[in-house]
């Protein structure tokens, strides 16, 4: 029963640590994301210059 409780302790201890780790993860680029003067490219997932003609 100890061996259990210390177990249990130790994952609900880790878990927030672990939530705020995987919360960075994702670096997702969106169009509100992106600098004044610069488009979202889905192609490339990031922020371009649009060429001028």
């Amino acid at each position: 029963m100890k061996l259990k409780m210390t177990l249990a302790a130790l994952v609900l201890g880790f878990l927030p640590g672990m939530a705020a780790a995987s919360c960075g993860w994702n670096k997702e680029v969106t169009a509100n994301a992106c600098a004044e003067g610069q488009v979202y490219d889905s192609e490339s997932g990031s922020c371009i210059t649009p060429a001028t003609s």
